[in-house]
């Protein structure tokens, strides 16, 4: 019997956070079950080791970066969760583009680390590069799906015949596919690996929530302008900013994103696959 709702995310800019929560906290409420809420968009969380049993039901949510899930979050998802015939539903989001083999690889993420994956969503948020793609998602509709979603993939948990299938969810894509390689306005690659962000100092009131927001730990809170890690353009430091001083002015960067507002304006659906 399930007796526990554990909702696991990373979400730098908090729509995954905020679905994934929709998620678990409506089945907490019908079922009238405790959600565990573990936040792996922090550094000091992805340090620890997490395990699962058969009584727990797990929410796992992620966005998709570059057609896949995080790379520099990739070990810790592998090596930092640890379940036991665990019944689990697993979430991507995506800005817009596609979601590619996201999807794919967590689900077999899931698998590898001794999870149940009943079921698999893809959900359109805002991109975290611009609003113009998928603006002001996951509005009201999207929750409803994200609730509807996870419900059912709850009440697939509770019968033993799925349960006993194991690996047997399939989803789209590759989960060894490479990942997505961002173009610019001319069609070529973009190179903006080392981009990191600048900023802007008429603005900056050093109040440090940019260094407390990055999930790498990688600026430095006595000098915010010193980002001397590693930085995965994830748009923490430039969302959470509340005087809006952080900002990216890579050529590269610039010219991918507007290639992405020039080509993917078109509205598209969540999606969805469960266990047979």
């Amino acid at each position: 019997m399930i007796n526990r709702i554990c909702c696991i995310f990373f979400s730098p800019t908090g729509n995954t956070k905020k679905l994934a929560l929709a998620a678990a906290e409506h089945v907490a409420k019908i079922e009238s079950l405790p959600v565990d809420e573990i936040d792996f968009t922090r550094m000091e969380n992805r340090l620890k080791s997490y395990e699962f049993g058969p009584e727990d039901f797990v929410i796992l949510a992620a966005p998709t970066y570059a057609g896949k899930l995080p790379n520099k979050i990739l070990p810790d998802f592998k090596e930092k969760l640890r379940g036991d015939k665990t019944p689990a539903a697993a979430i991507v989001t995506f800005g817009n583009r596609s979601f590619d083999n996201s999807l794919a690889e967590m689900v077999q993420v899931l698998k590898e680390d001794g999870f149940c994956p009943l079921a698999g969503a893809a959900f359109v948020c805002q991109h975290a590069f611009t609003k113009v793609l998928a603006g002001g998602r996951p509005g009201e509709k999207d929750l409803k799906e994200v609730r509807d979603f996870a419900l059912k993939c709850f009440n697939l948990a509770k019968d033993t015949k799925f349960l006993a299938k194991g690996d047997g969810l399939q989803v789209v894509g590759d989960a060894d596919a490479p990942y997505y390689v961002p173009k610019g306005t001319d069609g070529q690659p973009a190179k903006f690996l080392k981009a990191k962000p600048l900023t802007d100092r008429s603005k900056c009131t050093n109040c440090g929530l940019c260094a407390e927001l990055c999930p790498m730990d990688s600026i430095n809170p006595q000098d915010i302008e010193d980002v001397h890690g590693i930085c995965i353009k994830c748009q923490a430091c430039v969302k959470g900013c509340p005087e809006g001083a952080k900002y990216f002015d890579d050529k590269a960067f610039l010219s991918h994103v507007v290639m992405l507002e020039q080509n993917f304006t078109d509205k598209k659906e969540n999606r969805f696959f469960y266990i047979m």
